[in-house]
């Protein structure tokens, strides 16, 4: 005869439905405890296998009883099984959103026994509830994972990579034995999208450009957006009064801290990642989940940090990506001030304001501030090396081609930036109001 051994925090035996009150009481108790449970129906608590009468209506009405009876509400996995010639049922749950109650009171796995929570019990759990870990405790949605990304990024850190402990040492999985939610966010290939989606205007009625930077490791995508947005930060250069002033369109270092923030403390579970949209006159990092319940928006203002996700904390902290001084909000504000953040209920939107105009030039007159290229500023620079430089040389100093080394060229003289005195041979550049 089959035994499926003895029971445990995480399984329950029942010997038919006729037990289903008592079964459903195991599930929120083991949820409770571990955040998982299985429940077997045709199961005697020795662990032998007794069999279970399957009617067409039986699993519907055990996903009907969990339904009405589980709260907060939870979606079981039911199926049936036939182990040596007889019917059984299996029940599974997972969930992260303590404490969970059945039938109006309140258990605790302990061993292979449901207890009832007295009020302290019960407070204690609800406290929990603020510091729990939940991308740690659910499951990911696929198992196949690999983490080559994440151990390059820890030895290109300076860290110490054991093969063999990397993935218990750094939370990738339950107490199951599954590899967890920050583990799919940490993998080299998941299904998590992370966008920087570029509008038009100032509203997100037209779309010009969105780029995808996500299916793979959260550290990798986090740099490729820093990147991609320091590529677009373009520097304003003022000339007059023999002065020479530049300007970026957006605080590299106020976009970095909002964008990491958000990527750490967003709440994973919900299935909404962070966003960047890129407006023509700012920039918006949306996160979801709001603040943390226990955090005030004064303590938030002031930098005080309560970490959503500790374990991913942790290890951001370790490749540093962050830190836990807090400075982060405080450096936002001290550039943009607190209407930089918009604090809802499901979550936060911190807008950064472009210090000018993206992308159109004002009357070229002396004095009046110009927009310049990062390519005409490299034009401009080899200028200044040498007012006698060709378009040849040009093209080999810069590595742009022939075609747009004169392209540049025609746009910085119709910006009244450079001029060309003397003939093709024997003439030189010349930078103006510099």
């Amino acid at each position: 005869m089959k035994n499926l051994g003895t029971e445990t925090e995480t399984l329950e035996f029942k010997k038919t439905t006729g037990e289903l009150k008592e079964g459903i009481i195991s599930l929120s108790s083991m949820l409770n405890k571990n955040g998982h449970g299985v429940l077997y129906f045709g199961v005697k608590d020795s662990g032998d296998v007794g069999g279970q009468q399957l009617g067409d209506r039986t699993l519907r009405e055990i996903s009907q009883a969990i339904a009405n009876f589980v709260k907060p509400q939870i979606i079981p996995s039911i199926s049936s099984e036939l182990i040596d010639g007889k019917n059984v049922i299996k029940v599974e749950v997972q969930g992260s959103d303590k404490p969970y109650s059945a039938y109006g009171r309140y258990y605790m796995r302990s061993a292979d026994e449901d207890r009832e929570l007295s009020p302290t019990e019960l407070k204690k759990l609800m406290n929990q509830k603020t510091a729990a870990d939940p991308i740690t405790i659910m499951e990911a949605p696929a198992q196949d994972l690999s983490f080559t990304k994440l151990r390059i990024s820890f030895v290109s850190s300076g860290l110490t990579v054991d093969q063999e402990t990397f993935e218990n040492n750094t939370g990738l999985k339950t107490s199951s034995g599954k590899y967890n939610l920050m583990a799919y966010l940490l993998a080299d290939v998941n299904d998590i999208s992370i966008k920087v989606v570029t509008f038009a205007g100032k509203d997100k009625t037209n779309i010009i450009k969105r780029n995808e930077y996500g299916g793979t490791c959260l550290v990798t995508s986090m740099d490729k957006v820093l990147d991609y947005m320091d590529s677009i930060n373009e520097t304003r250069v003022t000339m007059g009064n023999h002065k020479r002033e530049e300007e970026k369109l957006f605080d590299a270092a106020s976009f970095k801290e909002a964008w990491q923030n958000a990527c750490l403390h967003t709440k994973w579970e919900k299935g909404n990642p962070p966003a960047v949209c890129v407006f023509s006159d700012r920039i918006e990092i949306i996160s979801t989940g709001g603040l943390p319940a226990d955090l005030t928006k004064d303590e938030f203002f002031k930098g005080i940090s309560k970490p959503v996700n500790a374990k991913l904390q942790k290890i951001f902290g370790q490749l540093g990506y962050v830190e836990q001084t807090g400075h982060g909000v405080p450096l936002i504000i001290s550039s943009y001030g607190r209407q930089a953040f918009d604090i809802m209920e499901n979550f936060v939107n911190v807008a950064i304001p472009f210090n000018y105009q993206k992308g159109i030039s004002e009357e070229i007159l002396k004095g009046i501030k110009i927009i310049l290229t990062q390519a005409e500023k490299a034009v401009i620079e080899e200028i200044n090396n040498n007012p006698h430089i060709t378009i040849r040389e040009l093209v080999t100093a810069t590595g742009y081609s022939d075609g747009y080394v004169r392209k540049i060229l025609t746009q910085l003289k119709g910006k009244g930036v450079v001029q060309r005195q003397g003939g093709r041979k024997a003439g030189t550049w010349i930078v103006m109001n510099e």
